[in-house]
């Protein structure tokens, strides 16, 4: 078993009720050797992962991972934010919703609300698409500066579809009106068949950033309930941001939406 294994058994033994381990702790808990135990303990302490709870003997988890867990529950709530406003718009319109993560020049769905229609989209969570064919990719992307842009694909791209972007400054094109609409759409890109209208989002406390979005078969909404999908996901996406103090949020110009086919 690596060292790794053995210090994550032994942060597991911490708990609501258990507040610091000592070696006879970890000999009872996980059968541990003494001379090991101890070994362990004062290493997970020199690592910065414990300390010693005063003069004592006893382990506790360190200020680091204390730090550690609190961005975790910074990152989770922008997720569950974000979850909880394309939960309530799939609900109420009945198209599926999700929200995805960027991994680099992917577009990661790491929650989903499959919609109640006859005709409805699948989303798997954890499925990979391209950013630049995608509109959760776009509202994204449309996040960072040109320059950072293009530092993503330094060889250009390959286009899936004809209604996808077909190099570096088609791309760039859309993503400048991504910032003037306040949202991305796409239709027959990465997934055919599909449309989607997206949104992004993030919190500048832990760097985290999430697109908000609703996907249906490209030929089934009229132009009212797309209208009315931009709106909900704008004004969601706009109450996040006022609370994490999101300064990259481009906001939603109602204006332009309307006018948009």
């Amino acid at each position: 078993m690596s060292i790794l294994s053995l210090a994550v058994d032994v942060l597991r033994c911490f708990s609501s009720t258990r507040h610091d381990v000592t070696v006879t702790d970890l000999v009872t808990l996980l059968g541990m050797p003494k001379s090991n135990a101890s070994r362990l303990l004062r290493a997970m302490r020199d690592e910065g992962l414990l300390e010693t709870v005063g003069e004592s003997k006893r382990y506790r988890p360190s200020l680091l991972l204390n730090q550690v867990g609190h961005l975790y529950r910074f990152a989770a709530s922008l997720i569950d934010r974000a979850d909880a406003v394309v939960g309530g718009i799939s609900d109420r319109i009945g198209h599926t919703g999700y929200v995805s993560v960027r991994r680099g020049t992917e577009i990661v769905a790491v929650t989903a609300h499959p919609g109640r229609h006859a005709l409805r989209v699948v989303t798997s969570i954890g499925d990979r698409i391209p950013a630049f064919a995608s509109s959760t990719g776009r509202a994204l992307l449309a996040r960072l500066p040109d320059d950072e842009v293009r530092a993503l694909y330094p060889a250009g791209f390959t286009s899936p579809s004809e209604t996808a972007p077909h190099d570096i400054d088609e791309l760039l094109g859309r993503l400048a009106r991504v910032r003037d609409e306040g949202f991305a759409e796409s239709r027959d890109e990465a997934v055919r068949g599909v449309r989607a209208l997206s949104v992004a989002v993030g919190d500048p406390t832990t760097g985290d950033e999430v697109a908000l979005c609703l996907s249906f078969p490209a030929a089934t909404v009229e132009p009212a309930e797309r209208l009315s999908i931009i709106r909900s996901l704008g004004e969601g996406a706009a109450e996040i941001a006022n609370l994490t103090k999101d300064k990259r949020f481009h906001p939603l110009n109602l204006a332009i939406a309307e006018t948009a086919s």
